[in-house]
C-alpha cells in the first residue's frame, strides 16, 4: 500500500495552499490590523497563519494520537496510475485515509479509481481530476 511521505519515486505535485474564509468581530480584526501596522506581521494572513500554527503546535500530540487511532497517514500521499494499475492487476483495493494532502495522478481514470480505492477519507485537501473526485464522492466516509 502506498505510504504518506514527502518523497516519492514519481514526482508529486507541490502542495498548494488552500483558501479558507473566516468571520471575525470588528475588535479582533482591529487588533490584527494594529499588529500589522506596528510591524509585527506583514499582513492579516500572516497573523492568522501564525496563530493557527501556534495552536497546531500546542495540540500536536493530540493530533498525532488521533491520527494513529484513526489510522490516518500524516503528510502527503500521492497515488500514481502505475500503483493503482498494480493493485488492480493483483485484485486488491486500498482504503485511503490521509491527514494532509492526497493527490491522485491526473492520468488516473474514474474507472481505475473506483476499481482500486474502496474508501476515501481526507482531512485536508484532495487533488484529483474533477471526474475522479466525482466518481469517488460516494466512497468518502
Amino acid at each position: 500500500m502506498p505510504r504518506a511521505s514527502s518523497k516519492s519515486a514519481t514526482p508529486a505535485p507541490k502542495p498548494q495552499e488552500e483558501k479558507i474564509t473566516i468571520n471575525l468581530g470588528c475588535v479582533d480584526l482591529g487588533q490584527i490590523d494594529l499588529l500589522v501596522q506596528e510591524g509585527f506581521y506583514a499582513n492579516r494572513s500572516d497573523v492568522i497563519r501564525t496563530a493557527i500554527r501556534n495552536q497546531l503546535a500546542v495540540h500536536a500530540d493530540a493530533v498525532r494520537q488521533a491520527a494513529a487511532r484513526k489510522t490516518l497517514s500524516l503528510g502527503v500521499l500521492h497515488l500514481t496510475k502505475a500503483e493503482l494499475q498494480a493493485l488492480q492487476a493483483a485484485g486488491k483495493t486500498i482504503d485511503v485515509r490521509v491527514l494532509g494532502l492526497a493527490t491522485i495522478d491526473p492520468a488516473v481514470t474514474p474507472e481505475l479509481a473506483l476499481a482500486t480505492i474502496s474508501s476515501l477519507h481526507v482531512l485536508g485537501a484532495l487533488h484529483a481530476s474533477p471526474a475522479v473526485k466525482a466518481a469517488l464522492t460516494r466512497r468518502g466516509d
